[in-house]
């Protein structure tokens, strides 16, 4: 037993009632002291984790691991990026996993760009290991580690939790002894969120399969009120919230509209060198964040494009050499958003304006984080709007789309497979997956799977309208507010916290509207813009040949599987998109003209 001084007071000779406030004294000091010895113990963790023997919790974040400990709580936690909400999970397991408790389950959507917090993880002692597709050689090892108790934090992503036999053979048996469940990136669960991704749903699913005495954490740093009322009412309403400042006061942010491409992509070769640091340029499509790479290294600048759509292994050492400081910048989509984490990066760019403050605040505060100064500059153009339609109208499958997929199973005796409806139907499988994804998540579910057949539910199934419009009118109001912020002549700090319904926004002192006058030059050269606009006429794009024969489309030709070199056609090229920058924005006009004059 652990020596306790407290403990040594005696109560001797006193009252009845004396004798019980004694006793309660002694208790609550006992507790005190406890506290004090687990708070210590943290604190030796924490420095342990981050390296550094000075360093010290943040606001809140020792309250929230105690909430977890002491409580057993479900608990909300709103902080700002970098503020070190990994940390509050790692330590938290740690502490109870010296108390016996069971595996910590982390769900998160961020496995790829969460290689330096188990690093810090593996500083204090925490065992991590995950399942995902990648892995699948290594499951059988991973579960007979999780089935010895030899592994303090399992990490999957959301979209795990769709598969049967991960469901039934690893989370079935864990769910009953699971020590603390994390659920990151929470706002992914409300879709009302940003960033709203449907296998969250599947979470709810996985709490009610907890005993209540679990404690419960969720993570995120773009939560505004609505989202954080969704989170609650499917988490449980027991919910405590821990909410803290959003105001990021090593940011300069500026904002800078220059309409063509050109324009912007001469701005980025003038003045990107002179930036500190290396950093991140935000675009809003693969196609983007090519070309914008592919110009800053015409023009002497080491730049390189990152997107979901690279091998893992590329999109890692990607990310190595911009922590290393190899590059200038990384282009990337929003692959590289939530959970990257380089403490001295110097500025974050986005070369199109994203389609809400919350994204807009999320990517831009991967800067700064552990320098004094660092830079965030958002350039807008012509296609924003246009980009941002789009992706707003193809958020949610149409009703056509749904109701073909519907029809088509209905003709099932034991169900389709995906490649069944994608000859069937004239929609892609992209289109397909997304209506199946879905309506498997709908309650009750109209479709299931079987194997790797999709089967009708006997459910009468209505397709929400009113909801999807609704949702998509809150998107076209968040488009709304960024065209404000661009224009807004109050602190853009404060007016990025207020969104986020901050309870305390406080001017930053910092940005181009507090400090006056402009934190970069705004102006381009002609003779770049020219030069800018003829790389963008030279750009091409690339069509490449088909790699697989179409599934059972050439049978009488013995034609299956992969396309033999021989049969494989050339790699194409277009001269442009239609719209897009240099020639395809010529040809639209063209286009649009001709057909004006016909008519």
């Amino acid at each position: 037993m652990e020596y306790c001084p407290v403990l040594s007071a005696t109560t001797k000779g006193s009252s009845s009632a004396g004798h019980t406030s004694c006793y309660h004294k002694i208790i609550h000091r006992y507790l005190a002291y406890m506290t004090s010895i687990r708070k210590q113990k943290a604190l030796i963790l924490l420095r342990q984790a981050l390296n550094n023997p000075t360093a010290d919790f943040r606001d809140g974040q020792w309250e929230a691991i105690e909430e977890l400990l002491l409580n057993k709580s479900r608990l909300l936690v709103v902080q700002r990026t970098g503020w070190g909400k990994s940390l509050v999970y790692f330590l938290a397991t740690r502490l109870l996993r010296d108390q016996g408790a069971g595996c910590t389950l982390l769900i998160s959507p961020l496995l790829a760009l969460m290689r330096n917090q188990i690093a810090a993880a593996q500083r204090i002692r925490v065992k991590a290991e995950t399942i995902n597709s990648s892995n699948t050689d290594e499951w059988n090892l991973v579960n007979t580690k999780l089935l010895t108790n030899q592994v303090d934090v399992l990490l999957i992503s959301p979209e795990r939790l769709a598969n049967e036999d991960f469901r039934q053979n690893i989370l079935a048996p864990l769910s009953k002894k699971i020590g603390l469940l994390v659920v990151d990136e929470a706002h992914c669960i409300s879709d009302w969120g940003h960033d709203f991704r449907p296998d969250y749903r599947r979470i709810v699913r996985v709490l009610q399969g907890l005993p209540p005495n679990i404690p419960v954490l969720a993570t995120t740093a773009t939560a505004n009120n609505r989202v954080v009322d969704d989170i609650k009412a499917q988490l449980g309403e027991k919910l405590c919230i821990s909410r803290g400042d959003l105001t990021r006061k090593s940011l300069r942010l500026q904002n800078i509209y220059l309409p063509s491409q050109g324009a912007r992509l001469a701005w980025l070769a003038q003045h990107l060198p002179q930036l500190p640091g290396s950093g991140i340029i935000y675009a809003l499509t693969v196609r983007d964040a090519q070309r914008v790479a592919d110009w800053l290294n015409t023009q002497g600048i080491n730049a390189k494009a990152y997107f979901g759509e690279l091998d893992t292994q590329v999109r890692i050492a990607l990310e190595d050499e911009l922590l290393n400081n190899e590059i200038k910048a990384l282009v990337a989509t929003t692959a590289l958003g939530m959970g990257f984490d380089k403490p001295d990066l110097g500025f974050v760019i986005h070369y199109q304006r994203p389609g809400s403050v919350v994204h807009y605040y999320q990517q831009v505060g991967r800067a700064g984080r552990a320098v004094e100064t660092a830079y965030g500059i958002l350039l807008s153009g012509d296609e924003d709007d246009e980009i941002n339609n789009y992706f707003i109208n193809t958020a949610f499958p149409p009703e056509i789309h749904t109701q073909q997929v519907l029809n088509e199973l209905e003709k099932a005796v034991d169900g389709f497979s995906l490649p069944h409806l994608e000859q069937q139907l004239n929609l892609s499988r992209g289109q397909i997956d997304k209506v199946l994804k879905i309506l498997s998540l709908e309650f009750p579910a109209p479709v299931k799977k079987q194997g790797s057949k999709w089967c009708l539910n006997p459910v009468n199934y209505q397709y929400n309208r009113e909801k999807i419009e609704i949702l998509t009118q809150i998107r076209r109001r968040e488009q709304e507010r960024m065209l404000e912020y661009m224009k807004s002549q109050q602190c853009l700090m404060a007016f990025l916290a207020t969104e986020l319904d901050d309870p305390n926004p406080q001017e930053c002192g910092r940005c181009t509207v507090c400090v006056g006058t402009r934190l970069l030059p705004e102006t381009v050269t002609n003779a770049r813009v020219n030069q800018a606009n003829l790389f963008l006429r030279r750009s091409n794009q690339i069509l490449e040949p088909r790699k697989k024969w179409p599934s059972q489309a050439l049978l009488n030709y013995g034609f299956s599987g992969n396309i033999k070199d021989n049969f494989r056609v050339e790699t194409g090229r277009a001269l442009s998109l239609w719209g897009d920058a240099g020639w395809g924005e010529l040809v639209k006009r063209w286009i649009s003209l001709s057909c004006s004059i016909s008519s």
